[in-house]
């Protein structure tokens, strides 16, 4: 069921468009009203699922940098952190119901909505990256399928775009070592999503939480093991503080990308060229993002080892083989629904073609890098 925005809220959009921007209703208005006022910028209130000090608010402050320069002023961003005006997991519901105008976080967030969440960020991994995944929904019909999904399946008032792909995501921080899925048997264990069902398969129980809830979880003894997404995330909030041995390179998240939501009737309340500036900016931020990300995940990484005494890992193939088969077990339940199969299949077929190009067309990094830092990586 669709959840219409109340009349305050459609007096103000309506505002936008027929006071702030200059309607022919309000023209005799504005021309008498001072020039500051009928250039007043129209403001759109965002909210992320994102601690004020992570690093992923450094990301949606690049997203505003450029929508404000792009629209020169005509249209500001208040800029929310996590919690501001509702929690973590909430914001796809308080853009449908247009209590904030747009948000930015992930797919998996409103994943208590339908698992085919899951599938425009944190699926099965068929052999494609993050990149490859972001093509499928621009280039793929990854885009008309998630629209079908919260448009119509769920009858959410929303418009979703996808941002930054992410580096796939470590398997996470452990205080011992494991090397063998029967080493996993009875972790309590934090991840979010399809990647819940899928550890699950493989004898962890999950706890599904929001990044900032995660370090306190494990001083209370809540969950012993975890993963939220990259080192400097985890770093600024003290994964180190509360467990030592650290597992890159993973299956159970390989394919993330941020996501940015819309309130559909405030965006379509904008002029043209401000919901154009909306959509594109989305896209620079993805390049200036991926080059922060760069920067910084590999900063933190070094400075975990160095300065906090991590071993960092990667994980081991029977870990990585052991996740493939739970999610051919995942994969089989999950085509039971319509929507979900149609999902997967196009996926497959973008994947299939896609990453095949990908990966023969791929030098081998690894050989070089061992060429010019020997004995730096251990494979």
């Amino acid at each position: 069921m669709t959840n219409k925005p109340n009349s305050t809220t459609l007096s103000r959009r309506s505002f936008l468009r027929t006071g702030a921007i200059g309607g022919s209703a309000a023209a005799a208005t504005v021309l008498a009203a001072p020039a500051a006022m009928a250039q007043a910028p129209i403001v759109m209130k965002m909210q992320t699922s994102w601690s004020a000090s992570d690093i992923w608010m450094d990301f949606a402050r690049e997203y505003v940098e450029r929508v404000e320069a792009m629209s020169g002023g005509r249209l500001k961003i208040d800029l929310l952190p996590a919690g501001a005006v509702v929690a973590s997991f909430q914001v796809m519901d308080a853009v449908n119901d247009g209590i904030i105008d747009a948000a930015h976080t992930v797919p998996v967030y409103w994943y208590g909505k339908s698992k085919a969440a899951s599938f425009f960020g944190t699926g099965p991994v068929f052999g494609g990256s993050a990149t490859t995944m972001q093509a499928w929904f621009y280039q793929g019909g990854g885009a008309e399928l998630y629209r079908e999904l919260t448009q119509d399946v769920l009858g959410l008032n929303v418009v979703g775009m996808m941002g930054m792909p992410m580096p796939a995501q470590p398997f996470g921080w452990f205080k011992e070592e494991i090397n063998t899925v029967a080493d996993l048997k009875g972790f309590k264990y934090r991840t979010v999503g399809l990647a819940a069902d899928l550890l699950q398969q493989m004898g962890m129980s999950v706890a599904q939480l929001p990044g900032g809830e995660i370090v306190p979880a494990m001083e209370r003894g809540v969950i012993d093991a975890f993963e939220f997404n990259n080192p400097s995330s985890d770093r600024r909030f003290g994964a180190q503080d509360v467990a030592k041995n650290y597992y890159l390179s993973s299956y159970h998240q390989a394919s993330e990308s941020f996501e940015f939501l819309f309130n559909k009737d405030f965006l379509e309340d904008l002029p043209e060229d401000l919901q154009a500036i909306l959509k594109h900016a989305v896209e620079a931020s993805s390049t200036s993002n991926t080059a922060l990300a760069m920067r910084e995940y590999s900063k933190d990484l070094s400075e975990l080892q160095a300065d906090d005494g991590v071993a960092v890992h990667r994980t081991s193939k029977e870990i990585l083989a052991g996740q493939l088969e739970a999610w051919d077990t995942l994969i089989a339940d999950l085509e039971t629904d319509e929507f979900n199969a149609r999902v997967m299949a196009s996926q497959r077929a973008w994947t299939e073609k896609v990453a095949y190009y990908e990966l023969m067309n791929a030098p081998d990094l690894g050989l070089a890098y061992e060429h010019y830092f020997p004995g730096k990586l251990k494979l």
